[in-house]
């Protein structure tokens, strides 16, 4: 494929016989990038909090394809006893995972925690992610051209890591700790991929945001700018099944390597055809990142066989 070739849903390789997770893809872009690999072949796990909204995705995804192969995992990643349970039940059913795509998020959402006391979007988005990735990983280093996909965002860019108050206890707001949250998503993608190659695996890392994307994320902004943000979001904002491309690329495009990052190619990465994408100079401090992981490690109580 030639530099400016604009890469779709149709550029997806065949995907019979791999093993795909996807958290939080009974909706929105998760649930785009579920429907195109189902269609393409693959066995999808739909793992999600909600299994009736599940089942309503799965019904919507075999309308649509008929020979799908489609199954629900519970998941509730504000707990990690059931990032506990559904890592035991992954692990047991599928001996081999090609495929963990870490999509799930909650975005400015109101102060709260977790079942476990985090932040609600920091445990979410970053640890609860981090814990489900270490402890199915064992299914997926073995398997040659298997990938942890982690969707991040642009609000990466206003994010640091507050060691001092991780889960904001000493003052909370919500666009802050939403950008901690998704600049610690690519922290762990970079550092997780560091690590999978000094091990040889044949496991890579990559991660991917969809840009504006018209999905559910903005109901948890706070009222009085909730409505001008959504119409201006509607103006510049792609359907989910736009938003889902660079996801699908990052997952399955035979060209990409570890350690990379895919977004929109529209003007500020807003919309558009998926394209190699650069995330700012704090996403990439390899000493943040370290002290990220063993964060996380102590937090969820997770180590990686790597």
């Amino acid at each position: 494929m030639s530099a400016d070739t604009k890469w779709g849903a149709g550029d997806v390789p065949d995907q019979t016989g791999r093993v795909a997770v996807i958290t939080g893809s009974n909706t929105g872009i998760g649930y785009e990038a579920a429907a195109v690999l189902a269609a393409r072949g693959a066995h999808v796990v739909l793992a999600v909090r909600n299994l009736d909204k599940g089942k309503a995705a799965v019904d919507r995804i075999t309308a649509a394809t008929p020979h799908a192969d489609v199954t629900l995992q519970q998941l509730d990643l504000t707990s990690l006893d059931s990032v506990r349970r559904a890592a035991d039940d992954l692990r047991a059913e599928y001996s081999r995972i090609d495929l963990l795509i870490n999509n799930a998020g909650v975005m400015t959402t109101p102060k709260a925690t977790t079942s476990d006391g985090f932040e609600l979007q920091f445990g979410t988005n970053h640890l609860g992610h981090f814990a489900l990735t270490g402890q199915v990983l064992d299914n997926m280093l073995p398997v040659e051209g298997s990938r942890v996909v982690t969707i991040s965002s642009n609000g990466h860019r206003f994010g640091s890591i507050n060691f001092d108050d991780l889960q904001s206890e000493r003052g909370y707001n919500r666009l802050r700790a939403y950008g901690q949250a998704k600049l610690a998503n690519l922290l762990f993608t970079y550092e997780l991929n560091r690590r999978l190659s000094k091990k040889g695996a044949p496991t890579i890392a990559v991660a991917a945001h969809p840009g504006s994307s018209n999905t559910e994320l903005t109901r948890n902004l706070p009222g009085v700018i909730r409505g001008p943000v959504e119409l201006v979001w509607r103006q510049i904002a792609q359907d989910a099944a736009g938003g889902a491309l660079p996801t699908l690329r990052a997952a399955t495009d035979p060209q990409v390597r570890g350690g990379q990052y895919y977004g929109p190619d529209g003007i500020g990465e807003q919309r558009g055809h998926p394209k190699l994408v650069q995330s700012n100079r704090k996403s990439h401090d390899e000493d943040v990142a370290r002290r990220l992981w063993t964060v996380s490690e102590e937090l969820t109580g997770v180590t990686f066989p790597v």
